[in-house]
């Protein structure tokens, strides 16, 4: 009988109902939160899933991050083997490849204005940078949280590892990965609120059609001239134009598919897992993580505003042929700001159609963001 009741009792001490913290319960609570705003509401599942399921698994069983060095039997859980390739910027640059073979950049092609407006949400970025610094976070540790202003999740992963903040990675993850699924929710309020009914309704001409050759010499000159500017963008900038190529040269639709479906599908599972797996309470808990939070939000919003305010002036530069709407689509959440923007010019005037406008921007968004990260990278002296 002792035998059975000290098997039982070592059981019983082995549940992870003995060994979690009050932290890790309310983590718990976070992660199924975010598992109903995928799954019921629909905010972004493809990345809201993942990151969630991972936050789920770290702070039930927190041995599934553990390290090569922490471990007692020289292996490392499964989700640290993820992350590692989170931190070495593989796992980002390869989303970026997947994002370029899905995205068609004829848009930004046929009005290359937009890259104005892809330029001013950036604005939100080192708004963010300058707070941060005033909040007491190091330089490096500040460049990192700016970059949630451009609501692209995996440039800040990259640019956290790039600057050696792994410690804030998951944070600044998070963070930037739910304002883009919360893109909805955050961008109308602010458009409309810097925008009248009239700009709301206007309807923009239909964009000129892009050829062939324009979308094959689009992403070679445009990694030859960012890439010699700033070599720091290369992996980032290297990658979405490389999948781009694939897309539009028409000879390697084997390997667009794959870079579109397959392997992009694939990364965000590593990708999404790892990042929710950093989201420990042990790390997360922290006055420093609402920080992050509050300055992502800070970001995003300012980000926003500069899109929609220089699409103002656009609008007046050229005679009411720019609606200021497709201004908030700078943020790179693609192709979600766009469709936001559609969303928004649509209940002004329901014939109003904006999505392909917008798309310009939001490409534009994407290199800006990449951009600004090199730029850190750069002032740092990090390659």
């Amino acid at each position: 009988m002792s035998y059975i009741a000290d098997t039982l009792g070592n059981l019983i001490q082995q549940t992870a109902f003995f060994n979690l913290t009050w932290g890790n319960y309310v983590m718990i609570v976070v992660a199924c939160v975010f598992l109903y705003l995928a799954i019921v509401k629909e905010f972004e599942p493809l990345l809201l899933v993942p990151i969630a399921f991972g936050m789920l698994l770290v702070n039930i069983y927190p041995d599934i991050m553990m390290s090569v060095e922490e471990s007692s039997n020289g292996t490392g859980g499964l989700l640290y083997y993820f992350y590692v390739l989170d931190e070495w910027a593989i796992l980002p640059s390869l989303i970026f490849m997947g994002v370029g073979a899905m995205t068609d950049f004829g848009p930004l092609i046929a009005n290359p204005k937009s890259f104005l407006l892809g330029a001013a949400s950036q604005f939100g970025v080192f708004v963010a940078y300058l707070l941060a610094m005033l909040m007491g976070f190091s330089d490096k540790a500040a460049a990192a949280i700016s970059i949630i202003g451009g609501a692209d999740g995996p440039t800040s992963i990259f640019l956290a590892g790039k600057l050696g903040q792994t410690t804030l990675m998951g944070p600044i993850a998070v963070a930037a990965y739910s304002y883009m699924a919360l893109v909805p929710l955050i961008q109308p309020p602010i458009m409309k609120a810097l925008t009248t009914e009239e700009e709301r309704k206007i309807k923009m001409e239909q964009l000129r059609p892009v050829s062939k050759l324009e979308k094959v010499l689009f992403p070679i000159v445009v990694t030859i001239i960012v890439c010699l500017i700033l070599p720091t963008t290369a992996p980032l900038i290297g990658m979405l134009m490389l999948g781009n190529l694939f897309r539009e040269c028409g000879v390697v639709r084997q390997l667009a598919d794959t870079a579109a479906n397959v392997l992009m599908y694939i990364v965000v599972i590593l990708l999404g897992t790892s990042v929710g797996a950093t989201t420990s309470a042990e790390a997360f808990l922290k006055a420093s993580t609402l920080k992050i939070v509050v300055l992502g939000l800070v970001a995003f919003a300012f980000g926003t505003a500069a899109g929609v305010l220089i699409g103002k002036v656009m609008c007046y530069a050229t005679g009411k042929k720019v609606n200021p709407l497709i201004g908030s689509a700078g943020v790179s959440a693609v192709p979600m700001a766009a469709r936001v923007s559609q969303k928004v010019g649509s209940e002004a005037d329901p014939t109003n159609f904006l999505l392909m406008h917008a798309m310009g921007p939001n490409v534009a968004g994407v290199i800006g963001t990449a951009v600004a990260a090199g730029t850190f990278m750069a002032i740092f002296g990090v390659f």
